[in-house]
């Protein structure tokens, strides 16, 4: 059902405060708004939750290039205010139907003179946060404008608790510092070298107050505009929004009318509504597609760890300075490790058919990884020409007679230039021979030269491939992207991102530490789904190849990673682990066939970013559920209540937990399994031990 009430109806509240400034309460009055125009007439903004103040007076306004600035000089010309409350249902999710709930205030500023800028300003305030964008009509003398910069700030009360990676232009591969904001300090943490750096930080921002309340800051609706990075004043503790710069420096290109992202604020006095929050969500455009039938979640295996743990190689020759277009790759001396070739796929293919997942990534199929990495190269893959010990026909004719879809990957070294040339035929390519999902790849320097990761014109660029794909019936994973801002519910079709330091990091690096996992759901999962590859068994990566493995290892337990199923979402789920290292435990392994990808409800019931997390969630269409309980390096207790069961109903609970004696760096792979009956008045006493986790499955005894 949809309900707007238009302006009159809240009319009273507005007549009742000074014409330059506004006040507005959410829809249960948790939190309150304050708009007001200073004397020289900068606009500013503040927040509260109930009694307790969230943000201080903070500005707003645009810095624009060879024009004057729309952040002072304005009047208020017009207030428009609105509620609006309807439930839609996404395509796929974590819950079956969401509520979009708030009150609007949208204020046009006018600047006095001749050159003078219209500008609005639209909040949306809902009972768990604020969003609100910059809105630049139509108007005389700004129809193409460019962005210097945006002078939003976000003034906090105090000097909070804050889980932050750098404000890297290029990649959020980091692992999370914990420190005050006073004590942020990127300098010796990002590549970059800029005066700003150690003290700019990515969103989501994940902040602790001492007076109890929970802050999550980021953005919506990432659209035709660069990524918003926040530079910290750490004697102030004030936060100004630093948008990625283009190749000339500027922000920004645009033409009116138009608008900027939505800038969030998610706030709450209990961690676990942080996490339920759909706001981001609910800013977001709905999807414009009409037939949305040929969109799946799905649990698949992949060529892809055992090169990563140096079992086989992407590369199919280890002949290096080869030339994708003067190469006659059939003439090659194989190297004898190349992961991607027939036979291996085929077992790939006979593994996920035999345990019901839906479908086999292939990573390295394709001619160029002899020299793909980091050379700044425009041409190394076409996406089309296979190497000589991939059989893409039959390898298609195999997975069909199995009833297992091959999921396509498009590494493009950064060369995205060379991708958007060539993207036509590499998607006739896949629909010929019978793909209908693909993972795309943004490792290295982006070119056209100059551009990061995160400006405008990449933002524009995973945009149009969202699009480009979904007009043709294929679903995408976005590796080495921008990180999310809800933009799935545009484009259902786009099931996840990486954006994030994954679990691969595991494999050849010092790997991720045991408080990562706690930590990603308040940060890099509040915009959008994560492809983390869960699911290690084989946690001594050493047995893979003891010479170039040696003393590496996943730091969790074996059963955190059957944990990580619920607690990192994602529609798109990996068993990430190699067909072997699941056959040895095949009494685990069967969590991961079981666990859904897709959900009509999900309950946080304990959370602690950078320390804990439980939930549970339901699977789509069945009266299934299935929980999830990480720790981080601390052994934890934790008694988990079941009254989320229908009352009446007898199920069986599968729990999966830490063996005796488990850590994840002493003894990693111990575990134990137990069944019992619960129904809604039970509660499990679950024992996490340090890094580790529980997974249980809850289903009806008939």
């Amino acid at each position: 059902m949809r309900f707007i009430y238009p302006l009159f109806l809240l009319g009273a509240y507005l007549a009742e405060v000074p014409a330059q400034a506004q006040t507005v309460h959410s829809p249960s009055n948790k939190l309150t708004l304050n708009f007001r125009l200073s004397p020289s007439g900068e606009p500013t903004y503040q927040l509260q939750f109930g009694t307790k103040p969230v943000l201080k007076p903070s500005k707003l306004g645009m810095l624009l290039q060879g024009q004057p600035g729309m952040d002072q000089g304005f009047t208020i010309a017009q207030t428009d205010s609105s509620q609006h409350d309807d439930t839609w249902t996404p395509v796929w999710g974590e819950v079956k139907q969401i509520r979009n709930r708030y009150k609007e205030l949208a204020i046009t500023l006018a600047q006095a003179g001749q050159g003078g800028h219209r500008m609005v300003v639209r909040f949306r305030l809902y009972d768990d946060g604020l969003g609100f964008r910059y809105e630049f009509p139509e108007q005389p003398g700004l129809t193409y404008f460019t962005v210097q910069q945006e002078k939003t700030e976000f003034n906090l009360s105090g000097n909070h608790k804050t889980f932050w990676i750098p404000g890297d232009y290029d990649s959020n591969e980091y692992t999370y510092k914990t420190t005050r904001l006073s004590e942020i300090d990127a300098a010796d943490v990002t590549p970059i070298q800029e005066k700003s750096a150690a003290d700019r930080v990515q969103t989501p921002l994940m902040m602790k107050a001492d007076d109890g309340l929970y802050l999550n800051i980021h953005e919506a609706a990432l659209v035709n505009y660069p990524a918003m990075m926040l530079t910290v004043n750490r004697q102030t503790f004030g936060l100004t929004s630093t948008l990625v710069p283009s190749v000339t420096g500027a922000a920004a290109y645009l033409q009116t009318p138009e608008h900027t992202p939505w800038r969030t604020i998610v706030v709450s006095n209990n961690a676990p509504e942080v996490l339920a929050s759909k706001l981001i969500l609910n800013l977001n455009e709905p999807t414009k597609l009409t037939d949305t039938g040929w969109i799946k979640p799905q649990k698949m295996v992949g060529v892809w760890w055992e090169m990563h743990v140096n079992k086989s190689s992407w590369n199919y020759s280890d002949t290096g300075n080869l030339k994708l277009a003067d190469t006659n790759w059939s003439q090659l001396k194989p190297n004898g490790h190349h992961g991607a070739n027939t036979a291996n796929v085929k077992r790939y293919i006979d593994f996920a058919a035999k345990h019901g997942l839906q479908s086999v990534l292939v990573e390295g199929w394709n001619v160029g990884w002899e020299d793909w990495a980091g050379n700044w190269k425009e041409e190394v893959f076409d996406f089309v020409t296979p190497y000589p010990d991939f059989n893409v026909a039959e390898l298609q004719q195999y997975a069909a007679s199995k009833g297992i879809k091959l999921i396509m990957h498009h590494e493009t070294s950064g060369s995205v230039t060379n991708y958007e040339r060539r993207q036509d035929e590499a998607l006739r390519f896949m629909k010929a021979h019978g793909y209908d999902a693909v993972k795309t790849g943004y490792v290295g320097r982006i070119i056209p030269r100059g551009e990061h990761h995160d400006g405008q014109w990449m933002v524009n660029h995973y945009n149009r491939t969202a699009d480009h794909m979904a007009r043709q019936q294929i679903m995408v994973d976005m590796h080495e992207s921008v990180r999310p801002t809800g933009m799935h519910r545009t484009y259902p079709n786009w099931l996840a991102n990486e954006a994030a330091r994954g679990n691969e990091f595991n494999a050849w690096s010092e790997g991720n530490p045991p408080e990562h996992e706690t930590i990603l759901p308040f940060t890099r999962l509040m915009g959008g789904p994560m492809d983390y590859t869960p699911g290690i068994f084989q946690i001594q990566l050493e047995s893979w190849n003891p010479e170039r493995n040696k003393g590496r290892q996943v730091h969790t337990t074996l059963t955190k990673q059957l944990a990580l199923y619920v607690t990192m979402y994602s529609p798109l789920q990996m068993a990430a682990d190699l067909p072997e290292a699941y056959e040895k435990h095949p009494d685990a392994f069967q969590f991961i066939k079981d666990v859904a990808v897709d959900w009509d409800d999900t309950r946080i019931l304990a959370a602690e970013p950078g320390d804990f997390l439980t939930i549970a969630r339901q699977a789509k269409g069945k009266d299934e559920w299935y929980l999830g309980a990480i720790t981080d390096e601390n052994a934890r207790n934790q008694t988990v209540k079941l009254d989320f069961l229908k009352p009446g109903q007898r199920y069986e609970a599968t729990i999966y937990a830490d063996g005796k004696g488990a850590s994840w760096d002493k003894n990693p792979m111990a575990y134990q399994i137990r069944k019992l009956k619960v129904n809604s008045k039970s509660a499990l006493k679950l024992q996490l031990a340090a890094g580790g986790g529980t997974a249980v499955s809850i289903k009806p005894v008939k």
